[in-house]
């Protein structure tokens, strides 16, 4: 696979993710893994941390 369709998909997911992380934000949903239920902040550094691997994956996929 070539470097920059591989920037360029792996960007994409990351955005899928921070997409995730923001709509879960937005609405307010609870998840639990078993009995343990994972705080809104976590997803707020998930965000932020998917986010930047987007704009940064993406950004350098556009360059080469």
């Amino acid at each position: 696979m070539p470097a920059k369709l591989y920037l360029i998909v792996s960007g994409g997911i990351f955005g899928l993710v921070a997409l995730g992380h923001l709509l879960r934000l937005i609405n307010q949903t609870s998840v639990q893994l078993g009995s343990w239920t994972v705080p809104m902040w976590l997803s707020w550094t998930g965000l932020i941390f998917a986010g930047f691997l987007c704009v940064w994956g993406l950004r350098l996929g556009a360059k080469r």
